[in-house]
């Protein structure tokens, strides 16, 4: 068999099984008792809430990264002693699967109930009513679907996206399909956008039949309801069973792969990524994220006949398109070992999605009377024939979240076809929930951190100046890739650093001398994040002897590792930064030896030398290109170069005990690691400084460079 058509195969074989995980019921009567009792200071109904609402949002067949919403109405007595009748809403920010007690804002529901008797309700006229009557001003904000919740009568609510009920619900005949699924045990509600008039419509839906158990919402989700939390969840994960056993009663459609030759990723994703971060900068004049979500399915629908039309219909709920824009857009690269042609090839399919979406836009705003100022035209989902999905954003969190929605968007594409058609919101609804404020502000409005964006390489980053550098970046927002050869160690700080701050940060144990390993490393910093934009290249050791009696094998290992791992490093930190053409940042560990050899430090003294020459030929050679190179020169800092012998050596040779010794400069102070990991960082960051040495020693003329 042709080896294509049967990797093509086996992908559409993959996209099956996908579905064929069915829905489960995890209701556990052991794990609610003690989520009642975990909960036992908040009360019986949240304790509840709290639980079906983690089981619910555990799935990403329900829900994805902060969709769905859930509710419990219970009553509570106020300051002055009234019981009053409260509704229980997951609020803004929580997502269903973390879901605490803190996030259900209680609102009071008499009030919220009155608000029916109104014949219209601006969005930012909810809001305020919402948070009103909050019980607690601090409170996140409601749901932006508050108001349906409190509109129909019953204790607990479960509202959910999943994947079987899109797929339905996004037929062009979806309502006759829902009555023949559910008979007359769920009503039906047509699209309309979240807020005032759908909590309405809703409401009115229910109380022609009573006896329904949920709702379906067109081109939107689901909703059960029930006496109690068990029985809510219970329908819930009913009515999803019975629509994947609707569609699992039709036959699978087999993508068809399109006529071209697979190459494999690893020939494709180097050479794609750095172009597409670069391009995207250049359009924005900020740093963004690259993520590949390998995904033999993902990779099938790319590569075939259909996903040029079918990945064009639009998005499978309408809240997805701020992750995802409206349609990914569509690469078939041509000139993969051509950097110059590929760019070419790249920026020309990005500028006609790019007036695509101007159009849109401009079509839209004339079309409707209103004003809004464009967000960016770039789209976030890059569909690649022969390599799958690629994610873009400015953060890891965003590329994750967006490949996380359209890895299920395949799924529910593809079964849509098994049953019909894939027929969602047409562009005029999306760009109203594109567009819509209460959605905006999902994606929060905090002034980005100063790195954000920024992807940063670090050797030596277990422990010393590599570690507290890597801190430092971390806590300003930038991606980490840390490279170390301590595996153990290099492992147990990366998890505290995960724990610590809320950025991407990517680990591989790297043998900086060993030139194999260095490509490797950066082979997968391309799959982890797309590229780079800093280079810290730290490691090194003091490895000692007289220099006219040391070995030559000696002499070469420190030359190995002092020395030639460093060019290693920058030149294939430079091979990425010209594909990006966005300049980038070199930055290497110098040392007082290279400008003030010790006694006996000749073998590491020689290297580094090398370094600071190394240092400024890349700062001669490719400051054209916008890539600044500079060295940071540190002293007498507490590493793990500082061996007990070594130090109790330097201390008694100048009569100082060893604290002494460490305070001994013209500022009479101890330099700290975190001391020189500032220089690293505020002299990555200074975009006007090139072939510079910075020194952070406290003070040592005999040292500084001359």
């Amino acid at each position: 068999m042709n080896p294509t058509l049967a990797t093509a195969i086996f992908f559409v074989f993959v996209l099956n099984l996908r579905w064929e995980k069915r829905m489960q019921n995890r209701w556990n009567k052991s794990k609610s008792k003690a989520a009642i009792e975990q909960y036992k200071d908040a009360s019986k109904d949240i304790a509840l809430r709290v639980y079906t609402s983690r089981l619910i949002g555990a799935d990403p067949s329900l829900v994805l990264h902060g969709g769905g919403n859930t509710s419990v109405k219970s009553v509570t007595t106020n300051a002055v002693g009234e019981e009053i009748n409260v509704l229980y809403v997951k609020g803004s920010g929580w997502d269903l699967d973390t879901l605490e007690p803190a996030g259900l804002p209680g609102v009071q529901l008499d009030h919220l109930i009155k608000l029916r008797n109104l014949d219209c309700l601006s969005d930012e006229d909810m809001v305020n009513e919402q948070r009103t009557h909050l019980l607690d001003a601090t409170s996140p904000n409601p749901s932006v679907e508050t108001l349906l919740h409190a509109f129909l009568p019953h204790k607990f609510i479960d509202h959910s996206h999943a994947d079987s009920i899109l797929v339905i619900a996004n037929q062009p005949n979806a309502k006759s399909l829902c009555e023949n699924i559910y008979g007359e045990t769920m009503g039906i509600v047509p699209y309309i956008m979240p807020g005032f008039d759908l909590a309405k419509a809703a409401a009115e839906v229910y109380e022609t039949n009573p006896n329904v158990k949920g709702l379906v919402l067109i081109n939107h989700g689901l909703f059960t309801f029930g006496d109690t939390a068990k029985e809510s969840y219970d329908r819930h994960i009913e009515a999803v069973q019975q629509a994947e056993n609707f569609i699992a009663s039709h036959d699978e459609k087999k993508l068809s792969p399109i006529n071209a030759k697979f190459t494999s990723d690893e020939e494709v994703l180097p050479s794609i990524a750095p172009c597409l971060r670069g391009l995207f900068s250049q359009e924005t004049g900020q740093n963004w994220l690259i993520h590949y979500r390998e995904d033999p399915a993902a990779r099938a629908f790319a590569s075939s006949q259909e996903c040029d039309d079918w990945s064009q219909i639009g998005t499978a709920t309408p809240d997805h398109v701020i992750r995802t824009k409206q349609k990914p857009l569509l690469l078939n690269p041509k000139h993969l070992n051509d950097s110059e042609k590929l760019r070419k090839e790249i920026s020309s399919a990005l500028e006609k999605y790019k007036n695509n979406y101007h159009k849109y836009f401009k079509t839209n705003i004339q079309s409707k009377g209103v004003d809004k100022k464009e967000l960016d035209p770039l789209p976030r989902i890059v569909l690649v024939a022969g390599l799958g999905l690629v994610t873009i954003g400015k953060s890891v969190k965003e590329t994750k979240i967006a490949a996380d929605i359209y890895q299920h968007t395949i799924g529910i594409i593809k079964k849509s076809f098994n049953i019909g058609q894939f027929s969602p919101l047409k562009h005029d609804d999306l760009f109203d929930m594109e567009y819509w404020s209460l959605e905006q502000a999902k994606l929060g409005k905090n002034k980005p951190a100063t790195a954000q964006g920024k992807i940063v390489y670090i050797t030596g980053a277990a422990s010393g100046i590599g570690l507290a550098t890597a801190k430092l970046f971390a806590e300003n927002g930038a991606s980490l890739f840390l490279v170390d050869l301590d595996k153990e160690t290099l492992i147990r700080e990366v998890e505290k650093l995960r724990k610590q701050f809320k950025t991407g940060i990517a680990f591989h144990v790297v043998d900086v001398t060993a030139e194999k390993e260095v490509k490797k490393s950066f082979e997968n910093l391309i799959k982890t994040f797309g590229g780079i934009d800093i280079l810290i290249s730290n490691a090194g050791n003091a490895i000692r002897g007289k220099i006219g009696e040391v070995d030559s094998a000696t002499l070469r290992k420190s030359f190995d590792l002092n020395f030639f791992s460093h060019q290693t490093l920058a030149s294939q930190a430079v091979q990425l930064f010209q594909k990006q053409k966005t300049g980038g940042v070199l930055m290497f560990n110098a040392s007082k030896a290279a400008f003030n050899p010790g006694k006996d430090f000749g073998p590491y003294a020689l290297p580094k030398a090398g370094v600071i020459a190394l240092m400024k030929q890349y700062a001669i050679d490719y400051g054209k290109d916008g890539i600044r190179s500079n060295a940071v020169n540190a002293d007498r800092i507490r590493t793990k170069l500082f061996t007990k012998e070594v130090l109790a050596e330097r201390s008694t040779a100048r009569g100082l005990t060893p604290d002494e010794y460490f305070k001994s400069n013209l500022l009479e102070t101890e330099v700290f690691d975190t001391d020189v990991a500032k220089g690293f960082f505020d002299t990555a960051l200074a975009e006007k400084t090139t072939g510079s040495v910075v020194i952070v020693d406290g003070g040592n003329i005999a040292a500084s460079p001359r």
